[in-house]
């Protein structure tokens, strides 16, 4: 008798050999809306036809996979099929492209993980942006920043700085006998000068939603 699985759960491959096989799998068929041949897989992943018809049937006694008998290009992925770069924070990473002078657009099929980005540091948190006093450092209002939690900073690094009076404020941090500069990115504003601050955090992300 099958085990029983709770609804709304979602399986996964047993190795890390069947995660690229069916992450290829994945994209191939989000790119082209058919699926690639043994050989294509075997090709991209530098393994044998043999080898990939072995690794899929066993995943086809898992039911992560269908395959039509006698038809090419037939397979499907189950629909509860879990990958490790299916989290919603992992976003495809064509390729690169050119912000001066125009060049070839090249795709290179990957992916971006922003959950590890910003998980690799130390108590990440974000903030909402309000005003424009950091715009020429391309911090605009209602961007997000991502804020490292740390109590220290280097010079020039643009930090959360809690004031005396209980305001936080978000500026990049300068150190001049014996105060505090906190320095705008904007000339419409001028510095703020203090004796005592607490820093909160540093930034080492911005997202924008357009």
């Amino acid at each position: 008798m099958p085990p029983t699985r709770r609804r709304g759960s979602r399986r996964g491959p047993s190795t890390p050999r069947q995660a690229e096989i069916l992450t290829y799998v994945r994209d191939y068929q989000k790119r082209t809306g058919y699926s690639p041949t043994l050989q294509e897989i075997g090709d991209y992943l530098g393994i044998s036809k043999v080898t990939v018809f072995e690794h899929l049937t066993a995943l086809e006694k898992r039911g992560l996979v269908r395959r039509g008998r006698h038809k090419a290009r037939s397979m499907e992925l189950a629909d509860d099929l879990r990958l490790p770069n299916d989290r919603p924070s992992v976003v495809p990473l064509a390729g690169r492209i050119a912000a001066g002078a125009a060049v070839e657009a090249v795709e290179n099929p990957d992916t971006l993980d922003l959950e590890t980005v910003f998980a690799s540091r130390h108590g990440t948190y974000a903030l909402q942006v309000r005003g424009d006093s950091m715009i020429d450092d391309q911090i605009r209002d209602g961007d997000y920043v991502i804020i490292e939690r740390r109590s220290t900073a280097e010079n020039g690094e643009t930090v959360v700085a809690l004031l005396e009076n209980g305001e936080a404020t978000l500026k990049r941090l300068y150190r001049e006998k014996g105060r505090f500069r906190l320095q705008p990115a904007n000339p419409k504003y001028a510095p703020m000068y203090v004796d005592r601050l607490t820093i909160q955090g540093v930034v080492i992300g911005v997202l924008r939603c357009i």
